[in-house]
């Protein structure tokens, strides 16, 4: 098994959090930001951090509200050019702990906190920031201003409606067998 090695860590006692709560900005150097860039396939990363506000929750559980931005450089899926953006995240978390872990946790796709799990003492904040990170990256990124080429359409559903519309290629044997 191989053993994934964190480009970014900031570990925290996971019990200091638990009962007293803390607030912590964990912010990225520039030799963490470019591990950061080569993990996530971008151009670049300029400037990454993210505030973890902190409470202690039910069962020994932390309810973290997380704000994230990051300055990064991608390459526009149309032009090919690097285009810096600005990606500014709110997200909550619920961090459990791995042995308190209910299914239930993962039940509601729609709830409001992501359920983390966390094992040992020790949480690494770095990585679930990396993490979502990599969650909120656009994988199909477009520089401003570039479009697609005339008749090429970047919605998916205008394909899916003309494939709807056209005519089966079994409709006629279809017809031909409604008259036996």
């Amino acid at each position: 098994m191989v053993q994934h090695t964190a480009e970014f860590s900031r570990k925290i006692m996971a019990v200091r959090a638990v009962r007293h709560g803390m607030d912590m900005t964990v912010e990225a150097s520039a030799e963490e930001c470019a591990a950061l860039a080569a993990r996530f396939d971008l151009e670049g990363i300029r400037s990454f951090s993210c505030r973890f506000i902190l409470r202690p929750g039910v069962r020994h559980e932390i309810e973290a509200e997380c704000s994230l931005s990051a300055r990064v450089v991608q390459r526009c899926v149309v032009t090919l050019e690097p285009f810096g953006d600005v990606i500014v995240e709110r997200f909550s978390l619920r961090l459990v702990p791995e042995d308190a872990v209910r299914p239930e946790d993962f039940e509601d796709p729609d709830a409001e906190s992501d359920v983390i799990p966390f094992s040992g003492d020790s949480i690494d904040l770095g990585e679930i920031a990396s993490e979502q990170l990599g969650l909120i990256l656009d994988p199909y990124p477009r520089s401003p201003g570039a479009a697609l080429p005339e008749g090429v359409s970047g919605d998916e559903t205008d394909e899916t409606d003309q494939q709807d519309r056209a005519p089966h290629p079994f409709a006629s044997l279809a017809r031909l067998k409604g008259k036996e």
